[in-house]
């Protein structure tokens, strides 16, 4: 396999301060397929990419996630490698990524940011947010992966087309990560460069909203994926709740008052906190069965 097999992958909204440099830089490595997915920039983002000799498609919907399921449909290379417009990750470290798909070690590669970054190019509160989600994923999927967020990454044209996508928004790299898990897809981490974003283009990433939708889309998915985290979350909520009001429920009794209606209400926090476990054990139960036909399904098929 070569670098011709491989289709750079860049996003871009309002990147026309560093989007140049980033088409170069591929360049200078030995790529030339270089395909730009532009959101409606305002500034010349399209007009560089174009003279840099990029092939530039305008996003018919908005959202990064929106914009790379357009992507993934009219892309044909066998080898894809998805990288932000902004500067902040470098060419070279795309060979590192490429290296497992070509020699069939893997499906899925991802550039781990938080291992190798330069001063300044994260906040206390990225930083911190994003070993958060991390650690959130962990605890959801079982699998430790140290940076699910990041935005470079690399991957067969076959494993994304195996995935199912329905995030439009930054959403996109979890719902991604989650999907390789569910379809068993071979997924390997290496350290990349990151760099601090050029001043001359502001993020449009919102540490705070965009990391709770992160973090509920973590939560949501794992409803098929891992049942007993989800609805363990929410039995252990509604017996916490329990727990509290019938600890006032036994205090008011010792002082001799009797509290009924808080009784009731008690027996229903605890016993709906009990069904919600059940039904966590027994989504997980059905969700195991479905993961070893699928095993068996793809074991029978690549002996065929």
């Amino acid at each position: 396999m070569t670098n011709s097999d491989v289709c750079i992958l860049v996003p871009t909204l309002n990147e026309g301060a560093t989007i140049g440099e980033v088409i170069k830089d591929f360049k200078a490595e030995g790529f030339s397929n270089i395909l730009v997915i532009d959101g409606h920039s305002t500034d010349r983002t399209r007009e560089i990419a174009k003279a840099e000799g990029a092939r530039v498609v305008l996003q018919t919907g908005k959202g990064k996630g929106q914009a790379l399921i357009q992507a993934f449909e009219i892309i044909e290379s066998p080898y894809i490698v998805l990288v932000d417009g902004d500067g902040t990750e470098i060419a070279k470290d795309a060979h590192t990524l490429l290296s497992p798909l070509f020699e069939g070690r893997a499906d899925h590669v991802v550039g781990n940011r938080l291992v190798r970054f330069d001063k300044g190019a994260f906040t206390r509160l990225n930083l911190i947010g994003n070993r958060l989600i991390n650690r959130l994923f962990d605890l959801a999927y079982g699998v430790k992966q140290k940076d699910i967020l990041s935005g470079y990454r690399a991957f067969t044209r076959e494993s994304i087309q195996a995935l199912e996508l329905n995030k439009t928004g930054f959403e996109i790299e979890t719902e991604i990560s989650v999907e390789c898990i569910f379809k068993n897809q071979r997924v390997l981490e290496f350290p990349i460069t990151y760099r601090p974003r050029s001043k001359k283009g502001a993020t449009k990433l919102n540490p705070l909203k965009d990391g709770f939708r992160i973090g509920a889309t973590i939560y949501r998915l794992a409803k098929v994926h891992n049942p007993i985290f989800y609805f363990g979350i929410i039995g252990s909520f509604f017996i916490l709740a329990g727990v509290i009001t019938g600890a006032f429920v036994v205090w008011q009794w010792v002082q001799g008052i009797t509290r009924i209606p808080m009784t009731v209400l008690t027996s229903l926090l605890l016993l709906f906190g009990l069904q919600m476990f059940i039904f966590g054990m027994l989504s997980d139960l059905i969700v195991s069965l479905h993961k070893q036909t699928i095993r068996m399904f793809q074991a029978q098929f690549k002996k065929k």
